[in-house]
């Protein structure tokens, strides 16, 4: 499993105004509960847990969670979980769809799962093997598109935490 992190920085005064800026960071660190991944968990604000649906994967996806939640109560207090991004999904096989909802009952009430699912493909592999990003190889392909999609969702969700933030500090 990897996992992506988000920073929100927060509120900067330039120019004699308030402005706000968000800077969204990616670290895509290896399926384990390394010090790279501790450490990566311990400077985030939030986390993305992609995983397959594949029945290894969905098994490690509860370690991981408990590797977040002891991460949270012992070094990183405001660390929270945006939610779970199934990828590598092949939608028209009975084991992607068994452990997609399969993750979504076990984790959707407390965990968010992302509406968004990145799809299997064999140009997602050639462009790791190229070693170039899915939107430098295969920029119009299918994957691409998922991941766009998923950026948006990612955004969306920020725009409504910042909100909801907005909203504590006024209380």
């Amino acid at each position: 499993m990897q996992s992506i992190i988000r920073h929100n920085h927060s509120e900067m005064n330039e120019f004699s105004g308030l402005l706000r800026i968000i800077i969204y960071s990616a670290l895509d660190c290896m399926p384990s509960l390394g010090m790279l991944t501790i450490n990566a968990l311990a400077a985030a604000d939030s986390v993305v847990i992609p995983t397959q649906p594949h029945y290894l994967s969905a098994k490690g996806l509860e370690l991981l969670l408990r590797s977040v939640s002891k991460v949270k109560r012992q070094i990183n207090p405001h660390l929270r979980i945006d939610g779970i991004l199934m990828t590598m999904v092949m939608p028209r096989t009975n084991i992607s769809k068994e452990i997609t909802a399969t993750v979504k009952s076990a984790y959707g009430q407390r965990i968010k799962v992302f509406d968004t699912q990145i799809p299997h493909s064999i140009r997602a592999v050639e462009a790791t093997a190229e070693g170039k990003s899915i939107f430098a190889y295969d920029k119009g392909g299918k994957v691409a598109a998922a991941y766009e999609q998923f950026g948006k969702e990612v955004a969306e969700l920020g725009e409504k935490q910042r909100k909801q933030n907005r909203a504590d500090r006024i209380r």
